[in-house]
């Protein structure tokens, strides 16, 4: 069986497309385009299910049409719209460094040079353009920090832990 901590979610079927079976898939991270995925993950009823892709096409940088092997109707499709899309954490590790999301690192440890172990990334946001780690304390307390890839020292990947350099006074900001 498929575990929560082997996959991300990576977007949401939105809606059917066409008689045959397509769906339209909004997405955060190409990643099953960058790796040549053979499938992707969907929670049907609580349980991570693998979809063989039978083919894909990009509508926009978000949005995608799949075709999964035995979704060949509408009414099939119809059933799997609102469907949350996950992805192997193993498969995005083959494509290096290139191939994760900023969503891949929710569950990492933060661990910064000068303070040490911070916090765990609790969530990701991507609102803007800049993107931030919401990073949750052991004092309980949640702590924004800007990702910025020259801040990132070293992510270890087995541990889960992302080794940062935050500039001086940015830890202090959230002490008040």
């Amino acid at each position: 069986m498929i575990s929560e901590d082997d996959v991300y979610k990576i977007g949401v079927l939105a809606k059917t497309h066409g008689v045959g079976g397509e769906l339209g898939f909004t997405f955060t991270d190409d990643v099953f385009d960058r790796v040549e995925a053979d499938y992707l993950i969907c929670r049907m009823d609580g349980i991570l299910v693998p979809f063989f892709l039978e083919d894909y096409r990009f509508r926009s940088n978000s949005m995608a049409l799949v075709k999964f092997e035995g979704i060949d109707t509408e009414a099939q499709a119809r059933r799997m719209v609102g469907v949350e899309v996950f992805f192997p954490k193993a498969l995005a590790e083959e494509g290096g460094d290139a191939a994760y999301s900023w969503e891949y690192f929710v569950g990492f440890t933060i661990v910064e040079k000068e303070a040490g172990e911070i916090g765990r990334v609790e969530a990701v946001d991507d609102s803007t353009m800049n993107v931030l780690f919401k990073v949750g304390t052991p004092s309980g307390q949640d702590l924004f920090i800007p990702v910025a890839e020259e801040w990132i020292d070293d992510i270890d990947h087995s541990a889960r832990k992302i080794y940062m350099h935050l500039p001086e006074g940015l830890l202090d900001l959230h002490e008040h």
